[in-house]
């Protein structure tokens, strides 16, 4: 065990794209790509990459996953903006995380060489890019799930919250 746990220690990840978006402020961002609708922006991946994009136009959603570029501290114990209890933040999708990795799922519109135009997007304009996968319903969708305390948020207040403060007319 302790062989394999220091093998851990040396994780590294370098971006492969830089995600591009209208979202210049932290409190601007929406929290998640539903409280994002019509928002666009665009990645642009790095020449050595752009091979990987192959195939990939086919699929109408893409995960982007990224490194939180500005998130500061961590903390595992966080105030959720869908909520004013503190949770843990593992049972959120809190930035200040102990590996400060987002995912969002996005629409892709097009691909123009090197360039992905995509739709809903959640993420602060300059964010570096780590991955993309493709959504695939077959895979991606599940039944009877369970939602932990986001069950108790209303929608409304999902809605009101989800949004923060991005006000850009789309």
């Amino acid at each position: 065990m302790e062989k394999h746990a220091e093998s851990l220690k040396d994780v590294v990840l370098r971006p492969i794209g830089i995600i591009r978006s209208p979202l210049k402020k932290k409190e601007e961002v929406p929290i998640q790509p539903v409280y994002a609708q019509g928002i666009k922006g665009s990645v642009e991946i790095f020449d050595e990459y752009t091979d990987g994009l192959r195939d990939l136009e086919g699929f109408s959603h893409i995960y982007l996953f990224y490194h939180f570029h500005e998130a500061r501290d961590v903390r595992l114990v966080v105030k959720p903006f869908l909520d004013d209890v503190p949770r843990g933040v593992f049972a959120t999708r809190a930035p200040c995380r102990p590996n400060p990795i987002g995912l969002s799922l996005v629409r892709l519109n097009r691909i123009e060489g090197n360039i992905l135009f995509i739709e809903d997007v959640d993420i602060l304009n300059g964010t570096p890019l780590l991955d993309i996968k493709p959504y695939i319903s077959r895979f991606d969708s599940r039944e009877n799930v369970r939602s932990g305390w986001q069950e108790n948020v209303d929608e409304e207040t999902a809605k009101l919250r989800g949004r923060r403060n991005f006000h850009e007319t789309i």
